[in-house]
């Protein structure tokens, strides 16, 4: 059965009564070369689990299989979770789980196994769940190894940037994990096509987060982004409460111009903050 078939696909859905749904960003990938690619980056070797969120048909899940160790498959779609056990039953290590990934706490506690090994996430991510589920894994307790996403061309450009065209989505993933655009995927490589195109994004969890509380890091973070058109010194006094002379002083102590707009600033930039903030 050959998965990457525009026609097999379409066998599928109709046998089981279903289509692509839109609103789960479904869009199946028809080059096997992209599958190729995200295997390199994963990195695996036949002592690792997977997590794939949403394994849809199965196209990647049989290949991440061949490569691993076990293959932990959550997919949301009641059908696409009977197509699933129909494309790897003759998988042996291959888990199928349904549910939102999202709920992750929740299913694990129910059918879930990743067991006390270490693991890697592959997934192809909907827009609308992107930040969601990198976040959820980069706080986790248990952080895996690696995570490797399909994701919007546009959204791992912005995880990725760098000042002065910083943002907090790409804030929000640097101060945990290093990400990587691996390549880029044209949209004509999936069905149905999808308005935009994709890129293979590899994120690493950095081995030691900063030393300081996430909570006042964000906190400062988002006054700093309040209204990005403005300069720093005006958004920091005025999200966070402090006078204007305060915040000049304190801005200054961390070698940063008040008149600096929050995009110019890195990681580094904002660690430095969040340590010496007045009120700590």
């Amino acid at each position: 059965m050959d998965l990457y078939s525009i026609k097999t696909v379409k066998e599928l859905l109709r046998g089981n009564n279903t289509a692509p749904d839109k609103l789960l960003g479904q869009n199946f990938l028809l080059e096997k070369r992209v599958t190729v690619k995200i295997l390199r980056a994963s990195e695996l070797s036949l002592k690792d689990t997977v997590l794939e969120i949403g394994p849809g048909i199965g196209t990647l899940t049989r290949e991440l299989a061949q490569a691993s160790k076990k293959v932990v498959a959550v997919e949301k779609d009641p059908a696409m979770v009977e197509i699933l056990r129909e494309t790897v039953k003759d998988l042996s290590n291959v888990q199928i789980i349904e549910g939102d990934i999202l709920s992750l706490p929740r299913v694990r506690r129910g059918k879930l196994t990743l067991g006390k090994d270490k693991y890697k996430v592959v997934a192809n991510l909907p827009y609308y769940i992107t930040s969601p589920v990198i976040r959820m894994f980069l706080e986790a307790e248990r952080k895996p190894e690696l995570m490797v996403f399909m994701v919007q061309k546009e959204v791992a450009q912005r995880i990725c940037a760098k000042p002065p065209n910083m943002n907090l989505l790409a804030l929000s993933v640097q101060f945990y994990a290093e990400p990587k655009i691996i390549s880029f995927v044209r949209k004509s490589a999936f069905w149905p096509q999808p308005k935009v195109d994709s890129a293979i994004l590899k994120i690493v969890p950095k081995r030691e987060v900063p030393p300081m509380g996430s909570d006042l890091f964000f906190h400062i973070v988002k006054a700093g982004f309040k209204q990005p058109r403005k300069q720093l010194g005006n958004n920091l006094s005025h999200g966070l409460k402090l006078s204007r002379q305060e915040v000049e002083t304190w801005l200054r102590q961390g070698g940063i111009s008040p008149t600096q707009r929050a995009e110019t600033l890195s990681v580094s930039d904002w660690v430095v903050l969040t340590k010496s903030f007045p009120k700590t």
